[in-house]
């Protein structure tokens, strides 16, 4: 019972009902599933989790399209969640839902979320009824964030436009939609001026640690700058590992984060119990990783992140492997640097 969960959803009942009175009864394709503190409790033994770090899925506040609405939602949401944490101080945590799109009532909230209420970090949807995160316009709120050091856990919504018949949108949308916001974020240069804030991508980042050197390119092409400084920003996320630690996902992640930069997630309760666990059994028997390496994943990267759990762990230092994956991805950035030079 050792694990910092830092993907595991919550459904508080007044948020139900708001749910329900806007006739949405699923999110990303799965039907709304049960949940209570108890349940996540149970759930987090059954997983080896010691705290979780809880946190409101799609559609989150953009159910409400008027600024105040949302922005009242957002509020309720984040003082059931700062009860909670008091009530079970070691067991749980909680990101702050932000009512976003709206970013005055956004910028006022998270900084009501963190200074008064605690809050471990904020989540915020890649799109919010289809603005995404990193879009222009939002310093604001990044500067906010920024000053404070914030933990921002990024987590998917429906894409902004309409589904594909036969294809639920967690299994692939979401994916997308996570590697999108992370795009703008290193496009626009956000991860660089905000360099203080830790992202924490949703599911191993979605598509980014495979199509990350194809991204950082792309951006060269776009904007400018250097292929090499762009991957760079792409590798400086956090990555979680629901629904990813599998056995084709799992080699890619690794060789492409920075060290201490991935953490367990089970996704809870949009995951059920048993699809937790082999997952989180694929972690435990992955030969990629030794004892020190699971323990990074499971609790002590996390750590790093929010200290208030526990002793924090010296940073291990780069195995050879580790060395040996970046030494790689630096060399083939610096070959598409003298192509692109040639050109």
């Amino acid at each position: 019972m050792n694990r910092i969960d830092t993907h595991h959803h919550m459904i508080p009942p007044d948020y139900r009902k708001v749910l329900r009175q806007a006739g949405i009864d699923d999110a990303g394709g799965r039907a709304l599933p049960g949940w209570s503190p108890e349940e996540s409790l149970q759930t987090m033994a059954e997983l080896g989790v010691a705290t979780a770090i809880l946190s409101v899925s799609t559609p989150g506040t953009t159910v409400l399209p008027v600024a105040a609405d949302a922005a009242a939602l957002a509020r309720d949401l984040n003082d059931y969640s700062a009860e909670l944490v008091a009530a079970r101080p070691d067991r749980f945590g909680f990101f702050a839902t932000v009512p976003m799109p709206h970013l005055d009532e956004a910028v006022t909230e998270s900084v009501r979320a963190l200074d008064k209420l605690g809050a471990d970090g904020v989540v915020l949807l890649a799109n919010s009824a289809g603005t995404y995160v990193g879009a222009s316009g939002q310093d604001e709120l990044f500067a906010a964030l920024d000053a404070r050091s914030a933990v921002v856990f990024i987590h998917p919504a429906d894409l902004p436009g309409p589904t594909v018949d036969g294809v639920q949108p967690f299994a692939a949308d979401f994916l997308l939609d996570t590697t999108r916001a992370a795009y703008l974020l290193v496009r626009n240069g956000i991860r660089r001026r905000y360099p203080n804030i830790k992202f924490v991508l949703s599911h191993a980042g979605g598509f980014v640690p495979y199509a990350s050197h194809r991204m950082a390119v792309s951006i060269t092409g776009d904007v400018g700058g250097s292929p090499a400084d762009h991957l760079d920003d792409f590798a400086s996320f956090y990555f979680d590992t629901a629904l990813s630690s599998s056995a084709a996902a799992l080699p890619s992640l690794l060789a492409f984060a920075k060290p201490g930069h991935v953490t367990f997630g089970s996704d809870f309760p949009f995951a059920p119990v048993a699809v937790s666990k082999l997952f989180a059994a694929g972690l435990e028997t992955y030969g990629g990783l030794d004892a020190a390496g699971r323990r990074a994943i499971d609790r002590d990267n996390a750590l790093a992140l929010f200290p208030r759990f526990g002793a924090v762990a010296p940073p291990r230092a780069p195995s050879l492997v580790d060395q040996i994956r970046h030494t790689a991805s630096r060399t083939v950035m610096r070959g598409v640097v003298r192509l692109m030079s040639a050109q």
